[in-house]
């Protein structure tokens, strides 16, 4: 047996993310790390691809390259997280909290983030495609030369939102409060 199957996933990731990411290479199985507490930990190019982290906190915690495609985090803290260039495609993250969080050069192609909190969070460059933001709370936002193509914001709140250079092809904006944000010529909205 190895020391990997002898130590929880939960502590495994929480000690040693090349560990981690072996144990994840070597057993496919559904990995369930619902209501972990995973605050400020150093995570950065784990492989959380599939795993389920509903309501699990990870405020603070650093997934710098972390792979979390396809991942759960429904009602999951990530405030202040450090999640540059991270890929979250296809995450499912509805009523998740990523107030201040970073996202540059992120992906979130196909996210899940409907009734989200990105307050203050910076999505600088970020790739949205098809994201799904539908009464998301933008407040403060920094979506500067995001791609949001394709993206669901019907009933969101993107007051005092920047999105200088951001692509909004396709975008649907019904019912989205667009309060004193930066739009993609650099003209402020009413």
């Amino acid at each position: 047996m190895t020391s990997a199957a002898r130590t929880s996933p939960i502590d495994l990731l929480g000690t040693d993310v090349a560990a981690w990411n072996a144990y994840r290479s070597s057993d496919d199985g559904a990995v369930d790390l619902g209501d972990a507490d995973l605050a400020g930990a150093m995570l950065a190019g784990a492989n959380l691809a599939g795993v389920d982290l509903t309501g699990a906190d990870l405020s603070g915690a650093v997934l710098v390259d972390a792979t979390l495609a396809g991942a759960r985090l429904v009602s999951a803290d990530l405030v202040g997280a450090d999640l540059t260039r991270a890929d979250l495609s296809g995450v499912r993250a509805h009523d998740a909290n990523l107030t201040g969080a970073y996202l540059t050069r992120s992906r979130l192609r196909d996210a899940d983030l409907t009734m989200a909190y990105l307050t203050s969070t910076y999505l600088g460059h970020a790739d949205l495609t098809g994201a799904d933001l539908s009464d998301a709370y933008l407040t403060g936002a920094y979506l500067g030369d995001a791609d949001l193509t394709g993206v669901i914001l019907t009933g969101a709140y993107l007051g005092k939102v920047n999105l200088t250079g951001a692509t909004l092809d396709a975008t649907d904006l019904t019912g989205a409060d667009l309060t004193d944000a930066v739009l993609p010529d650099g003209t402020t909205a009413d």
